[in-house]
């Protein structure tokens, strides 16, 4: 999904159309796809080959509330990722397919033309921005959710020496632990015991059942896991490395690129952005 793929810290809520990302912050490996009906009027012109079928394919991992997630007991996409790519999708003049993909594999999948881009509360990273460019859209950061009165007196990443801590394959939360456990291991203070998930929820389910001690993962995903776990759980309220998610695309989907900097400066200047991200929580996010 801070996938390190802003809500686990800051809310999932109610929606808009559907959204999906091959992870926010990996979904399995099942592919779903939903549809969002064609718009109309395009303002920027769409001339790039990618969108030459009237279509802007979306690879997401659609398990990261509040940033992209399905509509309990339905196959509706929703979530901050969904506002903001049809609201792209309209000033392109496009329609939108998301395809749902597992996280880990998110990037190799656009690569090799999965879809056309990628919008899975993906961060911008060195490493990432050696395989593919980006177009960034929101800060997040890392937080740490924890039991209901932070019982382990968790405060930092290094507060969880010897605790069990629950995250998600493929995001840089995984990376995070990594380095957490080699300076722990050098300073011969016990390590963090790491168990990886497909999936968020994965995680968090092992957190409330007390098998982990922790959940790892973007701030606004841990904010919304606190808020609807009806007081159960509660986000330590960190902000570790923030950075920006960024849409991603293959090295040479150039016009692409330049199509969608220019219509989500568009979505900027109509005030439609900062909507969407009111909507969500996430104005604390926002990105000039």
């Amino acid at each position: 999904m801070y996938r390190r793929r802003w809500f686990q810290l800051l809310c999932a809520g109610a929606a808009i159309a559907a959204l999906a990302l091959l992870a926010a912050c990996g979904g399995g490996n099942k592919e779903e796809v939903s549809n969002t009906p064609a718009t109309s009027g395009a303002k920027v012109a769409a001339t790039a080959p990618e969108l030459e079928d009237g279509t802007l394919q979306i690879g997401s991992d659609i398990s990261y509330a509040p940033i992209e997630f399905y509509e309990e007991g339905t196959q509706n996409a929703e979530g901050l990722d969904v506002d903001l790519a049809n609201a792209l999708a309209d000033e392109l003049g496009v329609k939108v397919e998301f395809i749902n993909t597992g996280f880990d594999g998110i990037i190799p999948a656009l690569n090799v033309s999965r879809f056309d881009i990628v919008m899975s509360a993906l961060t911008v990273t060195e490493e990432r921005s050696k395989q593919i460019d980006f177009v960034p859209y929101l800060s997040a950061g890392t937080d740490i959710l924890v039991a209901k009165g932070n019982p382990k007196n968790v405060k930092a990443v290094e507060d969880l020496s010897g605790l069990t801590v629950g995250v998600q394959l493929g995001t840089i939360q995984v990376d995070q632990l990594a380095a957490a456990n080699d300076e722990l291991k050098a300073a011969g203070k016990p390590e963090i015991n790491v168990m990886t998930f497909d999936q968020n929820p994965m995680a968090v389910e092992q957190l409330k059942i007390g098998r982990a001690d922790a959940v790892i993962a973007d701030s606004p995903v841990v904010a919304n896991d606190a808020r609807l776990s009806e007081g159960k759980l509660e986000a330590c309220g960190l902000m570790i490395e923030a950075a920006p998610y960024g849409i991603g695309l293959r090295k040479g989907s150039t016009e692409l690129k330049a199509e969608l900097e220019a219509a989500l400066e568009k979505v900027q200047e109509s005030g439609k952005y900062d909507e969407i991200l009111a909507e969500w929580g996430l104005t604390a996010g926002a990105l000039d």
